[in-house]
């Protein structure tokens, strides 16, 4: 994103006691470390968000992005989409949406945003939307609550936009799941983590993050009401998808 990024040493050191993983102000302030190195083709998959997000973005809308953390997927959508749609991030961590809003001010973005802070366990402040986008959110949230969230999400918006949603995945198959989990730890390895970074984090993780395999979630969406559903990436246990609403 062409700035300056704190480096995630959040789990460099061992720890006397694992608390379950939250985006606190210490992960906030390296977040965007993290996820580029936590995440395989991060950057690929928020240029095609941004990319797929353009072809449904109508005027006289909105655009959501829940859990929008420091707001990287606001930033790349306001190079493609008119800037006469107002777009709208929402997150349940203060000290993420006070990232955030340095981060947009520092990119200087010529439309109007507006931030707030929700739980969507409890609310889901979605209206007139075209477009909404939950990029690895939806599986920090109890399974309890999903199906519901995406329901309203499906009401919330209007015929003819999308749901971009991008997740951590299980295999279908289970014998492919270790390999696929041996693989993403070589992937944090190239990018310098160490045994005990991953082994921590994983740790911290285990009860926070709760992946549903593709086929759950391409079911789930149906569910919710999206007519038509199609996957646009996928790389060992992560996938994008995107639903319609017709």
């Amino acid at each position: 994103m062409g700035e300056t990024q704190n480096n995630d040493e959040v789990f460099r050191e061992k720890l006397d006691q694992l608390n379950d993983f939250e985006f606190n102000d210490k992960v906030a302030g390296v977040f965007d470390d993290m996820v580029n190195r936590s995440v395989p083709y991060y950057d690929e998959m928020q240029r095609m968000t941004s990319e797929l997000v353009k072809d449904f973005a109508k005027k006289d809308s909105l655009i959501y992005d829940l859990g929008c953390s420091t707001g990287t997927t606001m930033i790349l959508m306001d190079k493609t989409v008119n800037p006469e749609i107002k777009f709208v991030g929402i997150d349940d961590s203060e000290e993420m949406l006070g990232k955030c809003r340095e981060k947009l001010s520092r990119f200087n973005l010529h439309r109007e945003i507006d931030l707030k802070i929700a739980d969507l366990t409890e609310n889901v402040p979605v209206e007139n939307a075209s477009v909404v986008t939950m990029v690895l959110v939806l599986q920090f949230i109890r399974p309890i609550h999903r199906l519901e969230i995406v329901r309203k999400i499906y009401e919330g918006m209007n015929k003819g936009g999308a749901f971009i949603l991008i997740e951590k995945i299980l295999t279908e198959e289970k014998s492919f799941n270790r390999s696929f989990i041996d693989y993403y730890y070589e992937f944090k390895r190239r990018n310098n983590y160490s045994e005990l970074e991953i082994s921590q984090k994983r740790e911290a993780l285990e009860n926070v993050l709760i992946p549903y395999k593709l086929s759950e979630n391409l079911n789930m969406l149906k569910e919710a009401g999206f007519e038509e559903t199609e996957v646009f990436f996928k790389w060992y246990n992560f996938a994008g998808i995107i639903a319609k609403k017709i």
